[in-house]
C-alpha cells in the first residue's frame, strides 16, 4: 500500500479518538469541573488573536444570525461558538493522525513513544492554556494531573492504531482486516460520545424561560429581602398605563432569557463561600468582602435596561432586569479613596477588565451587583458579583468581578484595547417588535386597522418621542408606555394605523430624552454602536 493510502486512515483515526477525548473531557467537566479543553482551547484564541479579527468574527456572526433568523442572537451564537471549538479539536486530532501516520515505520514502541510524545505536548500545551484562563472549578494541582492522563493515554493509543492500520511489523494474516478494525474503533468511539451525551441529556437543569419577570420581585434571597426598586412609580401608575400591543417584547426580562455575551464558552463557576473581593490601590484600608459581608451592607434595587455594543438595529442583545447591590461609591469611601485615585481597574476571573473613570464612580447609580429579578445573579450573569454603569453599553460592565484597583491613570478595558469605543455610550435605538391587525376595531371600507408596537432605548438619556412612517405616509407620533418603569430602562410604545391589504413597510424613529433624533445613517456595531432607522415589511391579509 503506497504512503499516501496509509494517512488518510491515520487522520480518521486522529478524529475518531479525538471525538473520544471531546468525550472524557466533557464527562471530567460535569463530573468534577474539571477543564472542557476545546472550549479552553476556543477561549484561549479569542484572547490571543489580533482584536480586529475577533471583532470582524463577532460582528460577521451577528450578521449571519440576525439574516438567517436562527434564533435569539446569543444563545445562537454560544452555540456556534461551541461547534467551532468542536471542530477546532476534531481536526488537531485529524492532523495528529496523518502525522503519526506519515511518520517512517519506526516499529510498534518508537510509533506508540511518538503518539505518546505528541499527546504530551499537546497536554502541555492545554495546560498552560487552562492556567492562563484560571477559570475552572478544578484547582492546577487536580487538573494537570488529568489532561496528562488523557492526551499522554490519547497519544499512545493512536500510535497504537495507526501501527495497526499500517500493519508495521505484523503479517496480514495474523491481525484483523483493516475495514473491521476502522469498524470497531468507530464503535467504541461512538459509545463513549453517546455515554457523555446521555450524561447531558439526562443532567441539564436547564429551564426555558416565561419571557419576562414579575413586576413585583421583591422577593427574598435566601432569607434577605430586596429592597423596592429606586426610581419607580407607585404601582397603580403602572397598571393604569395602555396594554402593549401583542407580540411586543416584555417589559421585564426573565433571567432564562436575558441576553448573554462574553468572552467564554462555558461561564466560569465560582465557588460564592470562599469568594472575595478584593479592594486595593489607592486606598486608605484595603479590604477583603465576602458575598455574605457585602449582601449585609445597605442596598439597591433598581430596574435597569443593558445592551450588548454589537447589537445590531432591531437586534434582540439587550434586556431589562431588577438589578440589587451596594454603591460603588459607598465600597470605595469604606476603603478610604484616595485623593489621587482618578479612575478603579475591575478584574474578573476569567480574565476580563475594566476601568471605571471618576464621574461614574461618583455616580449613586452605579452598582455592584449581586442579585437580578429576585435572585443571586445566575452563573451565566455574574454569580457572585458584576458591575452596573449607568449609560453605558455592556463592555463596560464586567461580570465575575475578583478585584477593584483603585489608579491614578487613565485604565485599559478588554473591549477598549481591541479597537471599540472607550467610552461606551448606548446610541439611541428603537425597534418594532410586531405589526397586527387590530381585530377589536371596525375597519373603514377596504382598509384595515392595524397596530404595531415595539420599544426604545437611549441608555441614561431617556426617551422622549417615538414617531412610526407606513410606507411614503409622513411620520406619526406613536404613544409612550409612560412613566417607564425606571429612567434606565427602554420605553414601550404602540402606534394606530389603517391601510388597505397588502404589502406595508413600517419604520420607527426615536428622540432621546433632550431631544435628539436618534442617527439614522445606518452604520454597522464597530465601533461605537449601530445605528440607523429599523424597519419591517409587512403583509395585511384581504
Amino acid at each position: 500500500m503506497n504512503k499516501r493510502g496509509n494517512i488518510w486512515p491515520g487522520g480518521l483515526l486522529g478524529g475518531g479518538t479525538g471525538a473520544v477525548v471531546i468525550a472524557l473531557a466533557y464527562l471530567g467537566e460535569r463530573l468534577a469541573g474539571l477543564p472542557f479543553v476545546p472550549f479552553a482551547w476556543f477561549d484561549w484564541l479569542a484572547r490571543v488573536l489580533p482584536g480586529s479579527l475577533v471583532t470582524l468574527g463577532v460582528e460577521a456572526l451577528v450578521r449571519v444570525i440576525t439574516h438567517l433568523q436562527l434564533g435569539p442572537t446569543s444563545a445562537t451564537a454560544k452555540r456556534i461558538e461551541h461547534g467551532l471549538a468542536i471542530a477546532l479539536f476534531l481536526l488537531v486530532g485529524v492532523a495528529f493522525g496523518v502525522a503519526l501516520s506519515a511518520l517512517p515505520r519506526l516499529g510498534r514502541e518508537k510509533l506508540r513513544a511518538w503518539g505518546a510524545l505528541g499527546g504530551a505536548v499537546l497536554g502541555m500545551a492545554s495546560i498552560a492554556i487552562q492556567a492562563s484562563l484560571g477559570s475552572t472549578t478544578a484547582g492546577l494541582i487536580l487538573f494537570t494531573p488529568w489532561l496528562v492522563v488523557i492526551f499522554v493515554g490519547w497519544g499512545m493509543l493512536l500510535g497504537r492504531l495507526v501501527e495497526l492500520t499500517l500493519e508495521v511489523g505484523t503479517p496480514p494474516e495474523e491481525g484483523i482486516s483493516r475495514r473491521r478494525f476502522l469498524y470497531l474503533v468507530g464503535l467504541g468511539s461512538l459509545g463513549v460520545v453517546a455515554s457523555a451525551l446521555g450524561l447531558r441529556l439526562t443532567g441539564r437543569t436547564e429551564t426555558s424561560g416565561t419571557g419576562a419577570a414579575p413586576l413585583d420581585v421583591a422577593n427574598p434571597i435566601e432569607g434577605i429581602s430586596v429592597p423596592e426598586a429606586i426610581d419607580t412609580p407607585p404601582k397603580e401608575v403602572l397598571e393604569a398605563r395602555f396594554t402593549p400591543v401583542n407580540g411586543t417584547r416584555p417589559e421585564i426580562t426573565s433571567n432564562q432569557d436575558f441576553y448573554r455575551i462574553d468572552i467564554n464558552s462555558l461561564p466560569p463557576r465560582v465557588d460564592g463561600a470562599s469568594w472575595r473581593l478584593q479592594v486595593g490601590g489607592l486606598v486608605e484600608r484595603p479590604l477583603s468582602l465576602s458575598l455574605d459581608e457585602l449582601i449585609a451592607r445597605p442596598a439597591v434595587s433598581q430596574f435597569i435596561t443593558l445592551e450588548c455594543i454589537s447589537n445590531g438595529v432591531g437586534g434582540d442583545l439587550i434586556s431589562t432586569a431588577l438589578w440589587t447591590g451596594v454603591r460603588l461609591k459607598d465600597i470605595l469611601a469604606e476603603a478610604g479613596l484616595k485623593t489621587a485615585a482618578r479612575e478603579v481597574y475591575v478584574e474578573s476571573v476569567d480574565g476580563f477588565y475594566e476601568s471605571v473613570n471618576w464621574e461614574d464612580i461618583q455616580d449613586e447609580r452605579t452598582l455592584l451587583v449581586y442579585a437580578m429579578n429576585g435572585e443571586l445573579l445566575p452563573v451565566e450573569h455574574g454569580f457572585p458579583l458584576r458591575i452596573y454603569i449607568p449609560n453605558r453599553y455592556g463592555m463596560k460592565q464586567p461580570k465575575w468581578i475578583t478585584r477593584l484597583e483603585a489608579i491614578d491613570y487613565d485604565g485599559p478595558g478588554y473591549w477598549v484595547d481591541r479597537g471599540w469605543s472607550p467610552t461606551a455610550i448606548p446610541q439611541t435605538t428603537s425597534v418594532i417588535d410586531t405589526v397586527i391587525v387590530d381585530q377589536a376595531n371596525e375597519a373603514s371600507v377596504g382598509m384595515l386597522p392595524g397596530l404595531s408596537g415595539g420599544i426604545a432605548y437611549a441608555g441614561g438619556r431617556g426617551i422622549s418621542r417615538v414617531e412610526v412612517q407606513v410606507d411614503e405616509g409622513r411620520w406619526e407620533a406613536a404613544e409612550l408606555r409612560s412613566p417607564p418603569i425606571s429612567p434606565l430602562t427602554w420605553v414601550q410604545w404602540r402606534h394606530t394605523f389603517r391601510f388597505p391589504p397588502g404589502r406595508h413597510l413600517v419604520q420607527v424613529r426615536a428622540y432621546d430624552g433632550t431631544g435628539a433624533l436618534q442617527f439614522t445613517h445606518r452604520n454597522q456595531a464597530h465601533p461605537d454602536g449601530a445605528t440607523g432607522i429599523h424597519s419591517r415589511s409587512v403583509d395585511l391579509p384581504g
